[in-house]
């Protein structure tokens, strides 16, 4: 057993050392950091969905958003996407599952606002029409998904691929980046308060 877990840690620092030294990818986090930075800045808000593992993810990041990441600072405005049963089934009884997301998207969605979408397939239809939705309004989107996410990292401005089809490392990694853009976006916050 201990060596299962020796190899099983191995395995997922080789996707963190291929990630890092991927410059596309490194650049692409620094430009979700920057532009979800932006969007706080100027009063818009950040959506974020998901399924499942995924769904989880986007819970984690907005907690960590309108908490605190590591600073104690204002809250950051950010919307989960499935946190009313109440819409989610009714939009998925009304119109189907695969627009429960873009649906929300447009009522809540404004331009200037950011969607983070989060699939480790890349093929979730109803994440893949919430990025359709959120391109028309003129919502930035940032997409997180894994190496097979082709058609999602195309539909979307800033695409972090994760450079494996494993889904519970893609979802690892998700939360890595996902940490390591709060950070960045507190640091900026703070830079930005002290002048």
């Amino acid at each position: 057993m201990e060596d299962a877990i020796k190899r099983l840690l191995l395995e997922r620092r080789l996707i963190m050392e291929r990630i890092a030294s991927e410059p596309e990818v490194i650049t692409t986090i620094s430009e979700a950091a920057q532009i979800t930075f932006s969007a706080i800045k100027s009063s818009k808000k950040i959506l974020l969905c998901g399924n499942g593992g995924s769904a989880t993810d986007a819970d984690h990041i907005a907690g960590e958003l309108i908490g605190r990441f590591r600073t104690d600072r204002n809250p950051f405005p950010a919307i989960v996407l499935h946190q009313s049963t109440a819409a989610l089934t009714a939009i998925a009884n009304d119109y189907g599952y695969e627009q429960v997301f873009a649906r929300q998207v447009k009522a809540l969605g404004k331009p200037g606002d950011v969607l983070w979408a989060f699939s480790t397939s890349g093929k979730s239809s109803n994440v893949l029409n919430a990025i359709e939705e959120a391109n028309r309004i003129g919502i930035t989107t940032i997409a997180f998904t894994g190496q097979n996410g082709t058609l999602m990292a195309q539909l979307t401005s800033h695409a972090i691929v994760i450079p494996s089809s494993n889904t519970p490392i893609i979802q690892e990694m998700h939360k890595v980046i996902g940490h390591i853009i709060c950070q960045l976006i507190e640091e900026m916050f703070l830079n930005d308060e002290q002048g």
